[in-house]
């Protein structure tokens, strides 16, 4: 029989969030602090910044058992398919060694047109990892990136020691809900993940889905976040919202961009435009979803002809134009163009199931590219 050690969950041991909450239960990590979350009324907000996309428990231990127990909240859309069950991807030493689907503990289907709730409720999870090599090693535990995951208990055959093995340099990123990886297979399998491993930083991501808004709150949790490299990826959940017009757009960006300089006046900052999105290049939003086919698709509903509504192609420009005018006075400050990351071609190998977002294979090759270009040896995020 199993001698299990408990041991607490803080925040030498939960990497990639903002802030912990101390819960009846047990811990629920943020990606918001509570100030910023005074800040806003919006639920579905609050649903995805609990949500732990690039969370994960970094330890070093000699156990060769490990369980977790979980209680998982997960969200469906009324009249679309049950989600499927997350993951949590276990690695050893920079290895995915394992991986455990985590039952959602809680249902939220939710109306996306109203935003009504039916709730359901359910047991916690318990997740165990056996036949683990004895030695001393680095284990890290990924959440689910798409469902808020309280972290009830975690027990081990041997002894924990919280932190991590050694300094990694520290990615701080924003982003939709490309960045935040719902589309993504499993939590280490978001294009932000994966280019985190492939430059072997330790990631904050703030990709919120649906809600890259160029909110003040986010620039200002940006600014107080310690971090050694920055990117911010703006430009879709403002078309396909339509929340925000030609006027106000450059002066909001400048704004988001002031804000994070107050706390980083020096280190690399990179403004990564929107990927190729055909339904929106030249069509402003909003975008309408639509399950008539049992699989959720989006369409632009915008007026391509009015010249006050912002389409991608037009963000791309004023992007790369505020960029440019600032870089004189600002060279840690760099642009991207996000087709670099996924362009017309891309979308035509791995079309966009949704018409918006990324499948796997996308995740994939967007990673891949942004862990090359941008921090590789001829990147602006190049570890010199």
């Amino acid at each position: 029989m199993t001698e299990w050690i408990t041991t607490e969950i803080d925040e030498d041991l939960v990497h990639g969030a903002v802030e912990l909450e101390r819960t009846p239960g047990g811990v629920l990590p943020h990606r918001l602090p509570s100030w910023a979350r005074r800040q806003f009324a919006d639920e579905y907000l609050a649903r995805v910044e609990s949500q732990p996309s690039g969370v994960r428990l970094i330890f070093r231990t000699r156990a060769t058992a490990i369980e977790l127990d979980l209680m998982s909240t997960r969200t469906a859309f009324k009249g679309g398919p049950v989600p499927a069950d997350g993951k949590l991807d276990l690695y050893v030493d920079g290895l995915l060694v394992a991986q455990w689907a985590v039952r959602a503990g809680i249902l939220h289907v939710v109306d996306m047109m109203t935003q009504e709730t039916d709730t359901q409720t359910r047991p916690s999870s318990t997740s165990t990892f056996r036949g683990l090599p004895a030695s001393d090693k680095e284990v890290q535990i990924w959440l689910p990136q798409s469902e808020t995951t309280e972290i009830l208990e975690l027990r081990s055959d041997a002894p924990i020691l919280s932190g991590l093995g050694r300094p990694r340099r520290a990615w701080l990123h924003h982003g939709s809900s490309i960045s935040h990886g719902s589309t993504a297979e499993s939590p280490s399998a978001t294009w932000p993940a994966i280019a985190s491993t492939m430059a072997d930083t330790d990631l904050i991501n703030l990709g919120f889905s649906g809600n890259a808004l160029l909110d003040p709150f986010v620039a200002r949790t940006m600014r107080d976040t310690a971090a050694d490299v920055i990117s911010i990826k703006i430009g879709i959940n403002l078309t396909n919202t339509d929340i925000m017009r030609v006027r106000a757009f450059v002066p909001a960006v400048h704004g988001f961009l002031d804000t994070i300089r107050d706390g980083h006046p020096t280190i690399p900052l990179l403004v990564v435009s929107p990927i190729f999105c055909p339904m929106q290049e030249d069509t402003p939003g909003p975008i309408a979803p639509d399950f008539s086919g049992g699989q959720l698709t989006f369409h632009a509903t915008g007026d391509p002809a009015d010249p006050t509504r912002l389409t991608l192609t037009m963000i791309r420009s004023l992007l790369a134009q505020v960029v440019a005018e600032r870089a004189v006075d600002d060279p840690n400050l760099h642009y991207l163009d996000g087709r670099e990351l996924f362009g017309e071609q891309d979308s035509v190998e791995t079309p966009l199931p949704d018409g918006l977002h990324p499948n796997p294979a996308g995740h994939r090759r967007i990673g891949d590219r942004f862990g090359e270009y941008v921090f590789g040896n001829a990147g602006v995020f190049a570890d010199r």
